[in-house]
C-alpha cells in the first residue's frame, strides 16, 4: 500500500475535473471523502458511489456540476439533510456541505450546522472513512488524513476518530457499521472501540429496524458472515437483534450426554453456504435453519438429546422474526420458511434413497430443490473425515436419483394429469369434496410409484377411486 500523500491517479474519471471547475466557479473548496477513497487505497475495485464535501453549499455545487456536464443530469435535492445527488456515466455522486453535528440522547439524527472540513472529518464514523482527497486545482489529489486513517488501513484496524464512547452513543448505528466493516474488510475492531460497543449496546434500541436489517444484509453477504455474527454476540448486540440465535448458544450435559453448540454450528453452515451462493435469502435460510432447536430441545434417558419437530417450529418462528425486524413478508419470507421447514428432508432420505422418497422431496421442494440441496450440503459440519465423505457421497446419490426420477416421472412443477373438470364430467357431479379426494389419491399414487405420471393411467385410477367412493360413470371420455 502506497504511503504517498497524493492520490491523483484515483481521480482519473472526468467527473472530478468537472467538480473542480464547478467549485472554482462558486469559489468553494471541495473534497472526495469516505468510501471511495478507502476502497481505492485498499484496491477494492472502482467505486460507483462518490461522496463530495463542499465547504459551503453542497446543493449549489451539485447544480453547478450538472450545468457543466454535457447531458445536464437531473439533480435530486434532499433539503432536510442539506444534500444533493446526481448520476453521470453510471456513477452516483452525492454532495453535502461540510458540517458539524450535535446529538440528543433519544435520536441518532443530529442537530446540524455549517462547519469546516475538519468539523466534517471529526463527525465521520471511522478513521478509514475520514480520509479525503482535495479537488482544488493546485492541490488536486492531495490526501487529508487527520486521524492516521492510512496507518489504520495498513494495520487493518477499525477505529473511531474521536472517543468511541461518544461516537457510538451519539449514533448507535455506527456499532453495527463497525462490525459490518470488520466483516467485509477482514479488519479488527480496536479494543477500546470494542469495549465501547459493549458498553453502549442497549443504545441500539433507538435505531430503526430497517437500518439494522440493512447492516445485517451486508454482513450476511460478506465472504465470511460468521465474523460479524460472532462480534454481534461477543459485544452483546445480538440479543437485541436476533435473540433466536442467542438461544442456540451453549452445550448442555446430562448423564454424560451432550449436544453440539447449535449457535456455532449455525455460523459454520452460513460460512459453508456463502462459498456456494450469493443468494441473500438462501443465506438467511442457513442462518435460521436451526432456530427451532432451542424451544424443542428435550432430554430422555433412552435416546439422549432430541429436537423433534424443530424444522416445523423454526419455520413458524421465521414469520415472527421477519415481522419483528420489518423484513418483507412476501415470497422471500415464504422461501426462507420453506427452506427451514425442509432443511432436514434430504438428510433423512440420504441414508436410504428410495424412488418414492425422492419423488416426494422433488414435489415438495418444487422450483427450490437445488437451493434446498445447497443448504443441506452446507449443513454438514462434522470434523470426522470419514463421516464428512460419507454424507457428501450420500447427497451425490440423492442428486443422481433426483435426475433419474425427474426424467421419468416429471414431478417438478407437478400438474395433476386428470383435471377437476374431467372428474365432474365423467361422474356427472358438481364441485364437491369427492373431487379433492380423487385428485389427492391420484397425486399420492404417482408419488408412491403405483402409477406413472401420465393421463391414461391416472384416468383409470380415477375410475377405480370414484367407484370406491360410490360414484357412477355417466360419461366415459376414454373408452
Amino acid at each position: 500500500m502506497s504511503e504517498a500523500k497524493n492520490y491523483k491517479e484515483a481521480l482519473q474519471h472526468p467527473i472530478f475535473k468537472t467538480i473542480t471547475q464547478a467549485a472554482a466557479n462558486l469559489n468553494l473548496d471541495s473534497y472526495v471523502i469516505g468510501g471511495f477513497v478507502r476502497d481505492y487505497i485498499l484496491q477494492r475495485g472502482n467505486a460507483k458511489d462518490i461522496d463530495i464535501v463542499a465547504v459551503g453549499s453542497g446543493i449549489e455545487l451539485a447544480k453547478e456540476v450538472s450545468r457543466l456536464l454535457p447531458n445536464n443530469p437531473k439533480v435530486q435535492v434532499f433539503k432536510t439533510y442539506g444534500t444533493a445527488m446526481l448520476r453521470s456515466d453510471e456513477i452516483e455522486v452525492e454532495f453535502v456541505g461540510a458540517r458539524k453535528e450535535s446529538y440528543t440522547e433519544d435520536s441518532r439524527n443530529p442537530m446540524v450546522e455549517n462547519g469546516t472540513l475538519e468539523d466534517d472529518q471529526n463527525r465521520r464514523d471511522f478513521t478509514i472513512n475520514a480520509l479525503a482527497l482535495n479537488l482544488a486545482k493546485d492541490h488536486f489529489g492531495d490526501i487529508l488524513d487527520p486521524f492516521d486513517g492510512l496507518e489504520d488501513l495498513k494495520s487493518k484496524i477499525i477505529r473511531t476518530p474521536l472517543d468511541p464512547d461518544v461516537t457510538y452513543s451519539d449514533d448507535p448505528l455506527r456499532m453495527m457499521r463497525a462490525i459490518r466493516f470488520a466483516t467485509q474488510l477482514n479488519f479488527k475492531i480496536e479494543d477500546k472501540s470494542l469495549r465501547a460497543i459493549s458498553k453502549n449496546k442497549d443504545r441500539i434500541k433507538i435505531i430503526t429496524k430497517e437500518r439494522i436489517v440493512d447492516e445485517l444484509h451486508k454482513i450476511l453477504l460478506s465472504d465470511r458472515p460468521s465474523v460479524g455474527f460472532k462480534l454481534l454476540e461477543t459485544t452483546g448486540l445480538l440479543p437485541y437483534i436476533l435473540p433466536e440465535l442467542v438461544a442456540l448458544k451453549g452445550i448442555d450435559e446430562i448423564e454424560g450426554q451432550k449436544h453440539k453448540d447449535n449457535f456455532y454450528h449455525t455460523l459454520e453452515v452460513v460460512d459453508n453456504i456463502s462459498e456456494n451462493t450469493d443468494d441473500l435469502w438462501l443465506r438467511w435460510a442457513a442462518l435460521l435453519h436451526d432456530i427451532g432447536k432451542a424451544p424443542t430441545k428435550k432430554f430422555s434417558k433412552k435416546v439422549g438429546w432430541t429436537f423433534h419437530g424443530h424444522e416445523f417450529v423454526g419455520s413458524k418462528m421465521v414469520f415472527k422474526l421477519f415481522k419483528r425486524l420489518k423484513m418483507p413478508l412476501n415470497e422471500k419470507m415464504k422461501f426462507v420458511q420453506k427452506m427451514v421447514l425442509m432443511s432436514s428432508r434430504p438428510i433423512v432420505i440420504a441414508s436410504g434413497v428410495t424412488d418414492s422418497a425422492v419423488r416426494r422431496l422433488v414435489f415438495d421442494a418444487g422450483d427450490y430443490i437445488e437451493e434446498l440441496m445447497t443448504l443441506c450440503e452446507a449443513d454438514i459440519t462434522t470434523k470426522n473425515p470419514k463421516r464428512f465423505k460419507k454424507y457428501h457421497n450420500n447427497f451425490k446419490i440423492v442428486r443422481q436419483k433426483m435426475i433419474e426420477v425427474e426424467e421419468r416421472d416429471h414431478i417438478r412443477n407437478f400438474q395433476p394429469p386428470v383435471t377437476g373438470e374431467e372428474i365432474m364430467e365423467t361422474f356427472n357431479i358438481k364441485p364437491s369434496r369427492e373431487i379433492g379426494i380423487i385428485k389427492e389419491a391420484i397425486k399420492e399414487a404417482i408419488l408412491e410409484g403405483e402409477i406413472p405420471n401420465e393421463h391414461k393411467a391416472a384416468y383409470q385410477f380415477m375410475i377405480k377411486k370414484g367407484g370406491e367412493l360410490g360414484l357412477k360413470i355417466t360419461k366415459n371420455l376414454h373408452k
